[in-house]
C-alpha cells in the first residue's frame, strides 16, 4: 500500500511518501514552506490591486499581508467563499478595507492579478514525486490541517474545544479524529481540502482520503514513535508555533487534553499543567482563563512515566523537572505528524 501523507502546519508543509513494503526510513521525504507562505511571498512582490479566488485555507498570517498591500495603495478583492480565510463572518473581512465579491456581481476585475488561496497542489505535488519513483502510485491519500470549526454562535476556541469533548466523551485512540468521509461541514478548512481532492485535480483518486486536524495527527504520530511503544502510561506535547497540544494517554487512549498559545506558556506553567493533567485535576476553566483553549479530562493517568514532545518551539520544555525525549517517528521528527496520518488511515481501513 503506498500513501501521501501531507501535515500542513503553520511554519511548513511535511510530506512523507510511504510504501508500506519497504522501510518507512526510506520514504520520500519533503519539508516545505507552508502554502500560506508562498501566497504572502506572492503578495509582496505583487504591484497590483489583487483578485483572489479559490478555497478556504489557512490564512492567520495572509490577513497581515493583505492589510500591508491595502495600506500601500491597492485594492483586495476576494470572492465569497475563499474570503472566509480571513474570517469566516465577511462582514469582519469588509472591515478590513476587502471587497468582498459575491455570486451576483457584474465588476470586471480582469485588470487585478489573480491569486488563488488552497492550502493544496495535489497535481504539482504528485508530478514531482514521480520523477523519483518509476512505481508511482497513490493508492491513499492523508492531509492534516487545523480548523477550529465555525459556528456563528460561539466564538473559536469554545466551538474548538465542544468538538474535542464530544469526540472525547470517552476515552479513544488518537487514530479516531481522522475522517474518512462525511468531514462535518463546520470544518471549513476540511472541507476545502476534501473539495480540492473530489473536484479540482487532474489525477485520479482512487480511494476516499482521510483528513485530520494537525494536532491529533501529530498526537497519534507521537504514540507511535519506538520508545513510546514501550511505555503504558505517559503525556504526549505539540508545542507548536501558534497552538500547543498536549495529551495524557493510558492504554493507548487518549484521557485527557489540554490545548494552550504556546505564547502564552512559560516553563513554569507547562509544568503545572502537564502534572494537573496527569493527576486529572487540570479544569478546563483554569486554561481559558489564561487565554488558552480549554482542556477537557476524563480520567487521571497512573503515572508519567515520560514526556513525549514535539513541535517548532519544543525547546521551550527544556531546563523543565519534567522527564522528557523528543519524538521521533520513523527516525525523524519532521514527520510526527505524518507518521499520525499514516497509522490513522491504517486504523480506519482496518476497522472500517
Amino acid at each position: 500500500m503506498k500513501i501521501l501523507a501531507i501535515d500542513i502546519g503553520t511554519g511548513t508543509q511535511d510530506i512523507i511518501y510511504y510504501d508500506s513494503n519497504r522501510e518507512i526510513e526510506n520514504s520520500i521525504k519533503l519539508v516545505l514552506p507552508s502554502p500560506h507562505i508562498l501566497i504572502g511571498q506572492k503578495i509582496k512582490k505583487t504591484k497590483n490591486n489583487i483578485y483572489f479566488d479559490g478555497e478556504i485555507m489557512g490564512g492567520g498570517k495572509l490577513k497581515d499581508k493583505i492589510i500591508e498591500h491595502i495600506k500601500k495603495g491597492y485594492k483586495v478583492a476576494m470572492e465569497e467563499h475563499c474570503g472566509k480565510t480571513i474570517r469566516d463572518n465577511l462582514n469582519q473581512v469588509e472591515s478590513y478595507g476587502i471587497e468582498i465579491v459575491y455570486n451576483d456581481n457584474t465588476k470586471d476585475y480582469s485588470d487585478y492579478t489573480k491569486i488563488t488561496l488552497k492550502d493544496i497542489d495535489i497535481d504539482k505535488l504528485s508530478n514531482f514525486i514521480r520523477e523519483y519513483d518509476l512505481d508511482y502510485d497513490f493508492g491513499h491519500i492523508a492531509i492534516a490541517v487545523q480548523d477550529h470549526g465555525y459556528n456563528e454562535n460561539m466564538g473559536d476556541r469554545d466551538f474548538r474545544f465542544e468538538k474535542i469533548k464530544e469526540k472525547l466523551s470517552k476515552p479513544v485512540k488518537p487514530e479516531e479524529f481522522g475522517f474518512m468521509e462525511n468531514v462535518p461541514k463546520y470544518y471549513t478548512r476540511m472541507k476545502s481540502i476534501e473539495n480540492i481532492l473530489n473536484n479540482h485535480t487532474e489525477m485520479e483518486i482512487k480511494n476516499k482520503p482521510l483528513i485530520m486536524d494537525t494536532k491529533f495527527a501529530s498526537i497519534c504520530g507521537m504514540c507511535y514513535d519506538r520508545k513510546s511503544k514501550k511505555l503504558n502510561s505517559y503525556i504526549v506535547m505539540d508545542i507548536g508555533n501558534g497552538h500547543t497540544t498536549a495529551a495524557s494517554i493510558e492504554n493507548g487512549k487518549i484521557q485527557g487534553v489540554f490545548e494552550h498559545h504556546t505564547s502564552n506558556l512559560t516553563k513554569k506553567s507547562i509544568v503545572k499543567y502537564v502534572e494537573k493533567l496527569a493527576e486529572g485535576t487540570l479544569t478546563n476553566e483554569e486554561i481559558y482563563k489564561d487565554h488558552g483553549h480549554g482542556a477537557h479530562i476524563i480520567n487521571p493517568i497512573e503515572k508519567i512515566e515520560k514526556v513525549i514532545v514535539t513541535g517548532p518551539r519544543r525547546e521551550i520544555i527544556e531546563d523543565t523537572e519534567l522527564d522528557y525525549y523528543h519524538a521521533n517517528p520513523g527516525g525523524d521528527v519532521m514527520m510526527t505528524g505524518t507518521i499520525g496520518l499514516i497509522k490513522s488511515l491504517e486504523y480506519k481501513l482496518k476497522n472500517k
